[in-house]
């Protein structure tokens, strides 16, 4: 794998800090704990590719951003500690955009889809997405708080895993907006994805924000199949305004999960009216308080686009804030209240087809980045802030490939800890299809 990483990743850009050293003493001994019996499970080994914002003791944790260049952690944050106990190999740090906003610092590499160099890598966990896709770590950690595990994965069409909220720990994780970020796995394949959430998921008392619910155990829901599971349908919100053939590849999937024995149950889905306001409101506000230690003070070493949004966050008012709020709890009431009818609705993803992009949008100005990213893709927040609003769980898949050869993408929501669920709808469709068999050609 890391002969790999150094052959392909010059070309991709999906790792900040490659920790071959560590990783080789590490997958010794392993080996030698496994040869003696000392088996700890199906990570035991395993090359995995972590996020930049996680801590990891003695390798440093940029987040993307020129002020943290320097910053080297004395701890693991509690996903790669717990990782580290399931045996997992860490491989590395992967790239992401700055602070895990959209744009990226001018002095940091941007990771490169591997289907089309050409196209959007997806959000901040690009370089998880990337790396993953293009075989350069067997999964990778990534974390979502507007859709950032979701639309790289459908980008480069991956197993995307957004958990409920407090499901995973953050602590020890570079914070974008704390209300709304979670920690999550991103993989090539569903039962994958369910082997690194179980080892991952559970509370802990270093995040109070955290869940003390009961284990995880995604992976026992893996072959049950679909028969009598219903699936929620909302035809406007899901194949309108989109492109046309990803449209098609969702609507395939619906028949798809019917010849299988699910029920296709038509739904309604929440009001959006005010919804991305109410994202922005408190992600820039939660945003700016957590960088305030740094900016403004050193505002020149930001990029464009984090400047910008940052800024934005110094200046939500009180009353707008509390409006937000409200907002926020009317979504997550309307979802909440959906989710208890069904066993998970299905729509897209919002990262795919992936879109034309260039890298001066990519470190330039916000304005010119949304205005590019809204004619490409209008209503793409629609189908991920939504669930970061309201805290619950949902997974995305790949589910065709466009003209261009580009990955289609579907998502299911479930209501509150349903991963096991979850995990199960989307393993019963993607081995029923050849989609996950599919891998860019990454050879340098």
């Amino acid at each position: 794998m890391l002969e790999r990483i150094f052959r392909v990743d010059p070309i991709l850009k999906s790792y900040a800090t490659v920790m071959a050293d560590q990783a080789l003493r590490d997958a010794r001994a392993a080996t030698e704990e496994i040869a003696a019996g000392r088996y700890r499970g199906p990570l035991h080994g395993v090359p995995i590719g972590v996020k930049d914002l996680c801590y990891t003791a003695g390798v440093r944790t940029m987040g993307g951003t020129e002020v943290r260049r320097d910053f080297v952690p004395t701890m693991d944050s509690t996903v790669v500690a717990r990782l580290r106990k399931a045996g997992a190999v860490i491989l590395g740090k992967l790239n992401l955009s700055e602070g895990a906003a959209a744009g990226y610092n001018p002095k940091f590499d941007i990771p490169l889809n591997p289907w089309n160099h050409d196209r959007w890598p997806g959000m901040s966990s690009s370089g998880s997405g990337v790396a993953t896709a293009a075989g350069l770590c067997f999964a990778a950690i990534g974390t979502d708080t507007g859709g950032s595990i979701r639309m790289p994965s459908s980008a480069n069409g991956i197993v995307g895993l957004k958990p409920t909220y407090g499901r995973v720990s953050r602590f020890g994780v570079l914070a974008m907006a704390p209300s709304l970020d979670h920690v999550g796995p991103m993989a090539r394949e569903v039962g994958d994805a369910a082997i690194l959430f179980d080892a991952i998921a559970g509370g802990d008392p270093l995040d109070p924000t955290s869940l003390d619910a009961p284990p995880a155990n995604a992976v026992a829901g893996l072959g049950q199949g679909v028969r009598g599971v219903r699936i929620g349908l909302d035809r406007d919100y899901a194949l309108k305004g989109i492109d046309v053939g990803q449209a098609h590849a969702l609507e395939a999937a619906s028949q798809l999960m019917k010849e299988l024995g699910a029920t296709i149950v038509d739904v309604r889905m929440p009001d959006m009216t005010g919804m991305p306001e109410a994202w922005l409101a408190i992600c820039t506000s939660e945003m700016a308080a957590a960088h305030a230690a740094t900016y403004p003070s050193r505002a020149e070493e930001y990029g464009p686009y984090l400047r910008e949004f940052l800024a934005m966050g110094t200046r939500v008012t009180p009353d707008q804030l509390a409006a937000a709020k409200r907002r926020r709890a009317a979504l997550t009431a309307q979802f909440s209240s959906l989710l208890d009818s069904v066993d998970a609705v299905m729509g897209p993803a919002g990262g795919d087809p992936a879109w034309p992009i260039s890298h001066a949008l990519q470190v330039g100005a916000m304005g010119p980045y949304h205005q590019a990213w809204s004619a490409a893709a209008p209503r793409s927040a629609e189908f991920t802030m939504p669930m970061d609003l309201a805290g619950v769980p949902a997974i995305c898949l790949p589910c065709g490939f466009s003209t261009e050869g580009l990955p289609y993408s579907i998502q299911f929501t479930g209501r509150r800890l349903s991963e096991k669920m979850l995990c199960r709808i989307a393993h019963a469709l993607e081995q029923a299809t050849p989609w996950h068999t599919r891998h860019p050609v990454v050879e340098a």
